[in-house]
């Protein structure tokens, strides 16, 4: 009998260090991926919110500081660019982390047919201000002409103001938004731009290293909270690519090598 105890104590101390064993590794389905902080910090942290309203604030209070256009000048426009600027697809990259998949042009597409993204905090109220004061919304967005009509259902369902297919300016050849850009300019005064990705402001950020990223975006820091408005987001972005040296088809292992190839320890 205190042989079979002792067995069986020595069994259920072995069973708790396997189970001790097991628990310091990652369960299956739960591999840590290069997006899982981020997006948790997109869709729960109270900070990435702040930040939000933060920016819109700023853009407030620069609405209110506009005077009216004179009678013979053009009247005023903002431009927004969308994904992560005023709608949140943090959704998308939260299920495709689940699943194990990654971007495909497939599955964006099955996302925004859903017209299922929801309003950045404080963009809406922002631009439903900026609309009562007589400003024109046009959203240039490098989501796919293919997607205007699930888009254009997806800002009316918040009531976003000027949505509506000729306030959309999608991509169909060109990922450069300047020509879209200027096509608005010819016509309006843009007294604001709205975006998450430097290339959203202007053309001189596109393609360009991440030294020259930083430098450009150090030659225009007059233009941060009063003409040009950043929104968060550590999802994706040209700050990425730029990482990748804008390399296309690089697999997980590359990517994972190259953002640790870019980490900057203690010297």
């Amino acid at each position: 009998m205190k042989t079979r105890r002792t067995v069986l104590c020595f069994l259920f101390l072995l069973q708790g260090i396997i189970a001790s064993a097991q628990g310091s590794v990652a369960s299956p389905g739960c591999e840590p991926t290069a997006k899982l902080l981020p997006v948790l910090w997109h869709q729960h942290a109270a900070e990435y919110r702040a930040l939000c309203y933060q920016a819109f604030n700023l853009a407030t209070w620069k609405l209110e500081a506009l005077k009216k256009p004179a009678k013979k000048s053009k009247p005023y426009a903002i431009i927004t660019d969308i994904d992560e600027t005023i709608l949140d697809n943090s959704y998308y990259e939260a299920q495709n982390i689940k699943e194990g998949k990654e971007f495909s042009s497939a599955s964006w597409k099955q996302w925004t047919d859903r017209a299922a993204a929801t309003p950045v905090p404080g963009a809406l109220e922002f631009l439903q201000q900026a609309k009562r004061k007589g400003i024109a919304i046009f959203y240039i967005s490098n989501r796919d002409t293919s997607e205007v009509k699930s888009t254009v259902r997806n800002l009316q369902q918040f009531n976003m103001p000027d949505a509506q297919a000729d306030h959309l300016l999608f991509m169909s050849s060109k990922s450069s938004k300047e020509e879209r850009r200027q096509q608005v300019m010819a016509t309006y005064e843009v007294v604001m731009l709205l975006g998450d990705n430097l290339n959203d402001f202007a053309s001189f950020f596109e393609k360009k290293s991440v030294v020259d990223r930083n430098a450009e975006t150090d030659n225009q820091r007059a233009e941060w909270g009063k003409r040009f408005i950043v929104l968060p987001n550590a999802l994706y972005g040209e700050w990425e690519n730029a990482l990748y040296t804008y390399e296309r088809g690089l697999t997980a292992e590359q990517k994972c090598i190259r953002l640790r190839s870019n980490l900057k320890g203690i010297e």
